[in-house]
């Protein structure tokens, strides 16, 4: 009976391996491949009996990506998700794919290998270019900094004198004048800050302490009428950044969080109130690769912090272009705030991305730990014991 158990168990996973969209192989204990499903097939365009029995060094690079991670995952049983490695061979050309290995089978020390086109990491592949989106910018502010605001302040010397003389219509004009300068002077004033190339001022810093420092904000100001919750990992590493930074990016998000809630008194339901959850988790396996550098390019992404809301959501129609400059929903909005956070956390080497539908609002960012980083500036590497 338990034998039949155990084939009907391994027919039911050949089947529901054989249906999936994405290649997939089954790599032994001394690196043969032992399964290969149908997608698989396909995209090394070789049948599964001439792949069967072949080593998986010969299937591909010696130096390719995929044998030091199944090397790596046989050794720590811990699952590892690599984005936009570099894989290529004779038979398939170059992809940039994102490759998920994890240990099964007990005792064997098989792996199990999943190729995704980097298409399906499109959300991950969007954080980077919020990153781009937001040095887009920086020369942006250097060159208004420079070529509008000097003019402003003339157009505003000469409106203030305008107004002490005029009388009636005339002075409202000349106060009008003087006020859009100062707006104009107010917004170039928050672009300057995309234009600092400073080095990044580094220590350790606990994230959950920057985000209970933001949730006391929050109630003692603009929360003071949502419900706070929060789900943290006690055991995470800190992280090798800016204190006050990382405050002024969860700090933006909060309050657009609470800024959307207004809307929620339209909801039939008495008791729906503004809710914001605060959690953290650590990843282990999230690993990045740098655009223009080899393997030492890849840097690990393990901490995730999540912030989430039941507002109003973000409109579909801004969604893929949330984070790119000018962008915003908001009547009165300049559209750099969320810019601004993109830049902190690429800056911090990490990522953000956000998912939003009504009632349901995330923003989930991705940082490097403590223990991974080197201190480019200092030439340094950054231990959590120092």
């Amino acid at each position: 009976m338990s034998a039949a158990t155990g084939a009907e168990t391994e027919v039911e996973a050949a089947t529901v391996l054989g249906v999936l969209p994405d290649p997939v192989l089954v790599i032994s204990e001394s690196n043969a491949i032992q399964y290969v499903n149908p997608a698989a097939e396909q995209f090394f365009k070789m049948g599964a009996a001439i792949m069967s029995g072949m080593r998986i060094d010969e299937l591909v690079a010696p130096d390719s990506p995929l044998v030091s991670l199944v090397a790596q995952v046989r050794k720590t049983g811990v699952a590892i998700r690599e984005y936009d490695a570099e894989f290529g061979s004779a038979r398939t050309g170059q992809h940039s794919l994102h490759l998920q290995v994890t240990a099964f089978g007990g005792s064997s020390k098989q792996t199990l290998v999943t190729f995704q086109e980097s298409a399906i990491t499109a959300r991950l592949d969007q954080g980077l270019t919020h990153r781009a989106a937001a040095r887009s910018v920086t020369g942006m502010a250097a060159i208004l900094a420079h070529e509008v605001k000097n003019p402003l302040s003339g157009i505003r010397g000469a409106a203030q004198l305008l107004e002490q003389n005029a009388r009636g219509d005339d002075r409202d004009l000349a106060r009008l004048i003087r006020d859009e300068a100062d707006r104009i002077v107010g917004l170039v004033d928050r672009m300057e800050l995309f234009s600092d190339e400073r080095p990044l001022d580094r220590a350790p810093v606990n994230i959950h302490e920057v985000l209970e420092h933001v949730r006391r904000i929050g109630q003692a100001g603009f929360g003071r009428d949502i419900t706070f919750h929060e789900s943290y990992d006690p055991s995470l590493p800190l992280v090798p950044g800016n204190r006050d930074q990382l405050v002024q990016v969860i700090l933006n998000l909060v309050k657009n969080a609470a800024e959307a809630m207004p809307q929620l008194g339209q909801e039939a339901e008495p008791d729906f109130g503004g809710q914001i959850r605060f959690s953290t988790a650590y990843r282990q396996g999230l690993r990045l690769s740098v655009p223009g550098q080899a393997n030492a390019g890849r840097v690990h992404l393990p901490l995730e912090v999540v912030i989430e809301d039941n507002g109003s959501g973000v409109p579909q129609d801004i969604q893929s272009s949330i984070f790119d400059p000018f962008v915003t929903s908001k009547s009165t909005g300049t559209g750099l705030g969320l810019s601004l956070v993109a830049k902190i956390i690429g800056d911090h080497g990490g990522v953000i991305e956000c998912e939003s539908a009504p009632r349901k609002t995330v923003f989930r960012i991705r940082l490097p730990i403590l223990t991974e980083i080197i201190d480019k500036d200092q030439g340094l590497a950054m231990d959590q014991k120092t």
